[in-house]
């Protein structure tokens, strides 16, 4: 590597955007009302899901990454992970109507109440099969 090619480096990496993750799962129930009556859902057909209107089990996993502003433990994974984790309590979730979506949502507003001004990337999935991804940006 020659000396601009080194400079080029050290300055990609000085404003490189720098984000941790961590990663738990929580045993939840929860259901799609509307999945028992909305035609779209409850079709009767090879894709009827009204089963999802009744209080039902999932293993919810998620990944959560948030900005980092130095390469020290800005946010210690381990301490971060086990923040969240309480954000929830030992027992089974009981999520009632709550999509992915909201899930990640309410998991968000925690987080930025607390690291106010970072980036948030928050997946939820059920089962590890089917989830959602948002991305909070705040730059």
């Amino acid at each position: 590597m020659n000396e601009s090619e080194r400079n080029t480096a050290a300055e990609n990496m000085q404003n490189a955007r720098r984000q941790i993750w961590v990663t738990f799962q929580k045993e939840g129930i929860h259901k799609y009302p509307a999945a028992l009556t909305d035609p779209k859902l409850a079709t009767g057909l090879w894709d009827d899901v009204s089963y999802l209107g009744h209080p039902h089990r999932h293993m919810f996993h998620f990944k959560v990454g948030i900005d980092v502003f130095h390469n020290d433990r800005d946010i210690e994974f381990i301490q971060f992970s086990r923040w969240l984790q309480k954000l929830f309590g030992d027992n089974i979730l009981s999520l009632d109507y709550k999509s992915c979506e909201m899930i990640a949502d309410d998991i968000y507003l925690n987080i930025a109440g607390k690291y106010p001004g970072r980036n948030v990337v928050v997946e939820v999935s059920e089962d590890g099969e089917n989830g959602c991804t948002i991305e909070y940006n705040n730059s």
